[in-house]
C-alpha cells in the first residue's frame, strides 16, 4: 500500500533535520510493513516567499484542506508586518483544534530533575481559541482609547489605566468540549489512569473556568461509563480531575507519577509542554501533531534556530519522533518502537548533538546528520 505525505521542510535548520529524519523513517516502516511512502512537498515559509512571493500560498492550504497526513519543520514568521504567525495561521485555518504532545523521558539524559523516569504524559492542548484567537490594541491607541471608554461607560469597569494596552482571549463551549472529547477518548483508547484539566479557573471565571466545567460535563455526559471523580474513585475507571495551572508546574516537577493526560487552553499548555520537555531532554526530543477531524498534521515542536541553521549541529530528533508519531496514527506502531529504540540507544552510547552533549557526562558531539544515521543504523 502507498501513502502520501505531504510535507514541509521548515525554515532555518528546517533541510538539515529533514534530510536527517527521513531516511530514518522510511527505513523504519520497511521493516515493519508493506507500506511505502509517496513524499510530496509542499511550499510554506521562506522558501515558498522566495519562489511564489507569499509565506504560505493558497495552493499549500488547498492541498492540505484535502489531505490526510501531514509533516512540517519550523517554519518563522517574519517581523514587522503580515500575519502574526505561519503556524497559527495553518492550525486555524485548518481547524488543527487539538494540539498533542507526548513527553517521556529516554534513558542517559542527564535532566535538572531528579526522576525525570516519572515523566510520561499526553497533553492535548486547545490549538484555535485562547491567545491564538486572542484580540489586541496598542496603547494609546485610537482603538485601545476607544474599548476602554467602553468598557468604562458601558460596563462599569472603573480600573483601567489610560496607558493601559488591551487584550482578549475568546474561549467558547463547543472548541473547550471538543477538545477535551478527543482527550478522553485518548485515555478510553489507551487505558490510561487519569486525565487533568490544567486551567486558571481562580481568577479567570468565564474562560478558563468555564473550560473546566465543560470538561466535566463532557466527562459526565458523554464518558460517565469510563470515568469518574478525584474524590471518589471507582477500580478500573479514568480519574478526571482538575488543576490551577500555576500549582500544576509543581505538580509536575514532584509528583509528575500522579499525571497522565492533560488538557488544557491554548497558552497553558504552551507554556507546560515547553517546561515538561526541559525535564526530559529539551525541545529537540518533543515530538508533536496537530489534529482536526480529516488531517494529521505532525511537526517539530522546536524553533527555526538561526543562529546554527546551516552548521550541521541542530538536534533532528524532533521530526524522527514525529515520524514515529505518525506510524502510530497509521496503524505500525512496531515500526514506532523502532524509532524510539534506536534514538534511545543513541543517547545511550554518549554520541549525540550538541543540545543533548550538554546533558550528557562525556558525550561526543556529532552533527546532525551523523547523528541521524546512527539512529538510522541502529534501527
Amino acid at each position: 500500500m502507498r501513502k502520501t505525505i505531504y510535507w514541509i521542510e521548515g525554515d532555518g535548520v528546517g533541510p538539515e533535520i529533514w534530510r536527517a529524519a527521513r531516511p530514518v523513517i522510511d527505513a523504519a516502516l520497511a521493516e515493519e510493513s508493506d507500506m511505502t511512502f509517496d513524499w510530496v512537498e509542499l511550499l510554506a515559509g521562506e522558501k515558498a516567499r522566495c519562489e511564489t512571493g507569499s509565506p504560505l500560498p493558497e495552493e499549500t492550504l488547498k492541498i492540505l484542506a484535502r489531505a490526510e497526513v501531514a509533516m512540517k519543520g519550523p517554519l518563522g514568521t517574519p517581523v514587522g508586518g503580515g500575519m502574526r504567525s505561519l503556524n497559527v495561521t495553518l492550525r486555524q485555518g485548518l481547524d488543527l483544534y487539538a494540539c498533542i504532545r507526548p513527553i517521556r523521558y529516554f534513558q542517559g539524559i542527564e535532566s535538572p530533575v531528579k526522576h525525570p523516569d516519572r515523566v510520561n504524559m499526553v497533553i492535548f492542548r486547545e490549538n484555535t481559541e485562547d491567545v491564538y484567537a486572542g484580540i489586541e490594541y496598542a496603547a494609546t491607541t485610537r482603538e485601545c482609547r476607544r474599548l476602554i471608554a467602553f468598557l468604562r461607560e458601558e460596563l462599569g469597569v472603573a480600573k483601567i489605566d489610560d496607558a493601559a494596552a488591551i487584550g482578549l482571549k475568546p474561549m467558547t463551549e463547543a472548541a473547550s468540549k471538543r477538545l477535551v472529547r478527543r482527550a478522553l477518548r485518548y485515555a478510553v483508547d489507551h487505558k490510561q489512569p487519569s486525565l487533568t484539566l490544567v486551567h486558571k479557573g481562580n481568577i479567570m471565571k468565564f474562560t478558563e473556568g468555564a473550560f473546566r466545567q465543560w470538561g466535566y460535563d463532557v466527562a459526565s455526559a458523554e464518558f460517565g461509563e469510563a470515568t469518574c471523580a478525584e474524590k471518589k474513585p471507582v477500580p478500573g475507571r479514568i480519574v478526571v480531575k482538575d488543576r490551577i495551572a500555576d500549582a500544576m508546574f509543581q505538580e509536575v516537577l514532584v509528583r509528575p507519577e500522579n499525571y497522565h493526560v492533560i488538557a488544557t487552553p491554548n497558552l497553558n499548555g504552551d507554556y507546560l509542554s515547553d517546561a515538561l520537555a526541559a525535564q526530559v531532554g529539551g525541545l529537540g526530543l518533543a515530538p508533536g501533531v496537530n489534529i482536526s477531524d480529516s488531517l494529521a498534521f505532525f511537526e517539530a515542536t522546536h524553533g527555526t534556530a538561526p543562529s546554527i541553521a546551516g552548521q550541521d549541529k541542530a538536534n533532528p530528533g524532533s521530526v524522527i519522533l514525529c515520524g514515529a508519531l505518525m506510524l502510530e496514527h497509521l496503524g505500525v506502531p512496531k515500526a514506532a518502537d523502532r524509532i524510539r529504540t534506536s534514538l534511545e540507544k543513541a543517547i545511550a552510547a554518549k554520541t549525540v548533538t550538541i543540545d543533548l552533549a550538554g546533558q550528557i557526562h562525556d558525550a561526543t558531539t556529532v552533527g546532525c546528520a551523523a547523528f541521524g544515521e546512527i539512529v538510522g543504523a541502529n534501527l
